[in-house]
């Protein structure tokens, strides 16, 4: 039967469902990560949206263990030509409707590692496992290329299968000489100054010359159990994290004050009476 000969042809059953924007029921939190990490202090990284509290659902306990991830130019002042490295973060605790980050990985972005990566050159990667002095396991993967002499003639750099396995040694021993044993804060700052490639590249010299030498990627393969005494040390204290997203009450002026600042404005002289004109 077509439509048009049946009024009831083509009508769907039911109300309409009425449209609700889904951030009507979305409340904003705070992001913060400890300022030892990128040299931040007091400053808002970001916000995270949260469905809010309902029933027995409650919006800290969504937010606890979500991944976060970042670049250094946003984390970092002055760090802008590093942007090409992402931080993942993960909140650990929520307190004051602030969420309390810490590390959780790195990477770079794919238009930077698709840069560094060329013709007529070897390309050396290496990887190794790595345990901190504060229980953190964590797995580094170095990228690096063979680069061209000077006064060399020939385009080609490529280098012997001897000397890839001798840089790849050199690579792993520089990573767990300069992680292994420290605080996860301090390899955090290694990160962020690119310490670990610089110091691949001075050792390699005399194997074959390197460069464009990254830490491509850190991943944590196991973490301790938070706690919450030492993650309120990394963000300054237990004082300077209760401070954190109160209210600042706003302090009225007394009604004296306001008549003081108020100019006085001078009464506008009143227009004479109109004159009657008897007939």
């Amino acid at each position: 039967m077509t439509i048009g000969k049946n009024e009831r042809a083509g009508k769907k059953k039911g109300a309409k469902r009425r449209l609700v924007d889904p951030f009507s029921k979305k409340e904003w939190y705070e992001l913060r990560v400890p300022p030892s990490y990128f040299g931040k202090r007091d400053k808002v990284t970001g916000l995270i949206p949260v469905t809010k509290s309902a029933g027995t659902r409650n919006a800290a306990d969504s937010l606890r263990g979500r991944i976060i991830e970042l670049s250094l130019g946003d984390l970092k002042d002055g760090a802008e030509e590093d942007s090409f490295r992402k931080f993942r973060l993960r909140v650990e605790e929520v307190q004051n409707k602030v969420c309390l980050a810490n590390f959780w990985g790195m990477d770079i972005t794919r238009d930077k590692l698709a840069s560094v990566i060329r013709k007529w050159q070897s390309l050396i990667e290496a990887h190794c496992d790595v345990k901190t002095s504060d229980g953190y396991t964590l797995r580094f993967f170095v990228i690096g290329f063979t680069k061209r002499r000077p006064n060399q003639v020939s385009k080609f750099t490529y280098a012997q299968h001897a000397q890839i396995k001798n840089i790849r040694k050199k690579m792993i021993e520089v990573v767990q000489r300069e992680t292994a044993g420290f605080e996860l804060k301090d390899i955090v700052g290694k990160l962020t100054a690119e310490v670990i490639g610089k110091e691949i590249e001075k050792l390699t010299q005399g194997i074959f010359p390197l460069w464009n030498v990254l830490v491509r990627k850190v991943k944590v393969l196991h973490a301790p159990k938070t706690d919450i005494t030492k993650l309120l040390e990394l963000h300054g204290g237990a004082s300077a994290v209760a401070e954190l997203g109160q209210k600042i009450e706003r302090v009225e002026e007394s009604p004296s004050k306001e008549k003081e600042s108020k100019p006085s404005v001078a009464a506008a002289p009143s227009s004479p009476p109109a004159e009657t004109v008897t007939a």
